[in-house]
């Protein structure tokens, strides 16, 4: 044998594919060093199908590179699979990197990261060419989905393309061992984005007169349009009474908890308590929004900012324009708390265009800072709270989407369209699922509209064609309208809505199909198969399908809306259910006119606009007008957190749980009235509303127990999965959780997806999809 065929037996090449998110993430930089520091030669490159390498060289070294591609990967980087298969030796000594090409399959694309330290440090260094830039990044952060305009993921395919680099950004854009190679949003003071300030009838300013213009009109007071990585925030001085006063009437935002950004940990601190799991969730990566409870000794904060809420929800700095607004260490003392609240007026999609934010935000703020980076994507802040040390996701957005969700079977492809209320959809295919961000309530015309371009953009990043397209049962849903309206031809699958909030939860803990849990579905509004409005249910189901196994009793929902806006109505209708009269000592019959009495009385003796419903939602909201907590709302479930809220600190002291009867049956049903008659006793009896509701939450964790022992014994079916947007509620689902898990149920808690109609969408994708293969 030759000398060079005795060197090729010896070496080793194979092509390796890497799929999951590895594009803009710093990948093919860390292929490059670890081929180098094993000796190999190759090549690396991506394409829409993932990260292709062949690596060649002694077959141990081979072997350790295959290995450690996945477990040593780059920070935000996460590896779905390797593939790699051998190849012909073709010799050669240097490795290289290859640029981008189209191909074909599929990719993941990053979520948008928050600013990293090593950025924040020359942020902050005057020797620094990036000191103060408002839009400093890296391969490790900054904006990605929501500037991403198709695959494969380089700067041509983003927002970035109508920035040119400079000779120093391309410099380090083109170098494998910088921080920058290949960081799509590079840029510094030279080539980057500029940053604007604008007030009516003023000429536009610049640069860093224009962030010392924003930052003195919010300490003088002033409302600030910013624009930010997924849309235009509104901003006032949190400390500031009559600024926040003056959002809330602009934005139309009722009594609605108001999102705060604060400067560092020590400045959440002054405000809220945090525990160790959400520490971590403020200062990761991801930067959502997390609700924790306010401190009694908090001072300064202005008292509207979470008027009767215990939680304010912060979030600190996550991009450097943020940093920047609010100071840098070094600057002179500046503002500490920003309310940080959505660019819309209430109800419509946040804003993401400049011009249309001049427009659309003219009559909400004084000012706008902006920048002249577009924005392709609309992508709202997350939302989230911890609950027994684990994340309980109330809006998945910023910092999450697009990032899929594993499924436990496979899947065609197909689109949900979620509920009416807090829109989300989810596009799927194979083990696959994406769910957008928020996109809002789809009672507005520019809600659709963002809908439609959500959808579209969705398809195209995932390469998913739908051809299924699933939606809600209730007949007056938008949503639903929708899904008739762009079928063209598709079969489109109708969901039962509980049957879907089961379904989603089962999904994000990959339980599989065959297996039929016991699914506590509670929330406020979902269309049921009798046409009632469903709410309260214990469905015994698994993706094929579901029994209706209990449910809380009907009782009459006066006026549709109405009833659901005016807690104090609900809780007439409850009394009059459980043949308690309306007398005058009662706080919802208190909160009412005499002539809201004598209607409602006619309205529910008659039978007019009035529809049944079994909905757990809105028997939290009666207990929380007859305790005198809350009779009227201004947003959604507001009556539910203040009595969740007043209830936190009594739970372990309140005495014994109210209960509510289980009449036996099939279904079981769930009879308030016992409780009702209780809780009746005690608010004549001068019981604090904050114990009343600690008995009221003890008296839905012991029915839930009851009845999930009582269907165990039945079908001996021992999993159970709480879904619905009443599992929101802290306090309800901790104490859920536990109890179930000490009387050995397997317990399935949201804590991926929101258990809310957020979620919905992911549960009609799996039943839909399960429903075709049978």
């Amino acid at each position: 044998m030759g000398a060079s065929a005795a060197g090729a037996a010896s070496r080793e090449r194979r092509r390796v594919l890497v799929s999951g998110v590895v594009q803009g993430v710093g990948f093919r930089p860390f292929v490059y060093a670890l081929a180098r520091e094993h000796g190999l030669s190759g090549w690396v490159g991506n394409d829409a199908s993932g990260v292709h390498v062949e690596v060649e060289g002694e077959p141990a070294a081979v072997a350790a590179f295959c290995v450690r591609i996945a477990a040593d990967a780059p920070p935000l980087a996460v590896v779905e699979s390797v593939l790699s298969n051998k190849v012909a030796v073709r010799g050669g000594t240097e490795f290289v990197i290859h640029g981008s090409s189209a191909g074909s399959g599929r990719t993941l694309v990053s979520p948008d990261v928050a600013t990293c330290t090593d950025c924040l440090r020359e942020l902050a260094d005057p020797s620094d060419r990036r000191y103060r830039h408002p839009f400093i990044s890296c391969v490790n952060c900054g904006p990605r989905f929501t500037i991403i305009t198709g695959l494969p993921h380089d700067r041509a395919t983003t927002t970035m393309t109508g920035f040119p680099m400079c000779e120093n950004c391309a410099r380090e854009y083109a170098d494998p061992a910088d921080r920058r190679f290949h960081a799509q949003p590079i840029a510094c003071p030279r080539c980057g984005p500029r940053l604007w300030w604008r007030q009516l009838e003023r000429p536009e300013l610049t640069g860093a007169v224009a962030l010392s213009e924003a930052r003195e009109l919010l300490a003088a007071g002033g409302i600030v349009a910013v624009k930010g990585l997924g849309g235009y925030h509104l901003a006032c001085d949190a400390t500031n009474t009559d600024a926040v006063t003056t959002l809330r009437k602009r934005k139309d935002r009722g009594d609605k908890p108001l999102a705060l950004m604060v400067t560092d940990l020590d400045a959440a601190r002054r405000y809220v308590a945090i525990d160790a799991a959400e520490r971590e969730l403020l200062s990761g990566p991801r930067r959502p929004i997390v609700l924790m409870r306010r401190l009694e000794s908090s001072i300064g904060l202005a008292d509207l900012v979470a008027p009767g809420s215990p939680d304010v929800g912060i979030m600190l700095p996550y991009t450097p324009l943020h940093r920047l607004l609010l100071g840098l260490p070094s600057d002179a003392p500046g503002l500490e708390a920003l309310v940080m609240t959505s660019g819309n007026v209430s109800g419509e999609p946040i804003v993401i265009d400049d011009a249309e934010a001049a427009i659309r935000l003219a009559p909400l703020v004084d000012g706008w800072l902006g920048h002249d980076r577009p924005i392709h994507v609309p992508c709202d802040d997350s939302v989230v709270r911890v609950v027994d040390g684990i994340e309980l996701p109330i809006r998945r957005s910023r910092g999450y989407a697009p990032f899929p969700i594993s499924l436990p079977l496979t899947v065609r492809p197909a689109l949900a369209t979620g509920g009416d209320l807090k829109n989300t959809f989810c596009i799927g295919e194979e083990r696959y699922a994406w769910l957008s961000a928020h996109i809002g309530d789809m009672d507005d015309l520019a809600t659709i509209e963002a809908f439609d371009r959500a959808t579209s953009h969705a398809a195209e990043l995932t390469g998913v064609r739908p051809e299924l397209i699933v939606t809600d049962r209730h007949p007056r849903y938008r949503c639903g309208q929708w899904a008739t309206r762009v079928a063209r031809g598709r079969e489109v699958v109708r969901v039962q809505h509980h049957h879907a909030h089961i379904a989603s939860v089962m999904a994000e803990h990959e339980h599989l199909g065959s297996d039929q849990v016991i699914g506590f579905a509670f929330d406020g509004t979902g269309y049921g198969d009798d046409g009632a409005v469903w709410g309260g249910e214990v469905l015994l189901a698994d993706y094929d399908g579901f029994t209706r196994a209990a449910h809380l009793s009907y009782v009459a929902l006066p006026g549709g809306d109405a009833g659901v806006r005016n807690p104090c109505r609900m809780a007439l209708s409850h009394l009059r259910s459980a043949g308690i009269g309306w007398t005058a000592d009662l706080p919802s019959v208190a909160a009412c006119t005499p002539t809201e009495l004598g209607l409602l009385d006619r309205q529910l003796e008659r039978g007019i606009a009035c529809v049944p419903t079994s909905s757990m939602g809105r028997l939290f909201d009666s207990v929380a007008s007859l305790a005198g907590v809350c009779h009227r709302v201004g947003y959604e479930a507001q009556a539910a957190i203040e009595l969740e809220g007043r209830s936190v600190d009594h739970v372990e002291t309140c005495g014994d749980a109210y209960e509510l009867g289980i009449v036996s049956g099939s279904p079981l049903v769930l009879d308030p009235a016992p409780m009702l008659h209780t809780v009746v006793r005690d608010v004549r009896a001068g019981v604090l509303a904050g114990v009343i509701g600690a008995r009221f939450h003890r008296a839905i964790v012991d029915a839930v127990v009851n009845v999930a022992l009582l269907l165990r014994e039945r079908t001996g079916l021992d999993t159970v999965a709480m879904s619905g947007g009443v599992f929101l509620n802290r306090l309800l689902v901790s104490l859920c959780a536990n109890r179930l898990a000490a009387e050995g149920f397997t317990v399935l808690r949201p804590c991926k997806v929101p258990p809310s109609d957020a979620g919905l969408a992911l549960g009609q994708l799996l039943i839909a999809a399960r429903q075709k293969e049978r």
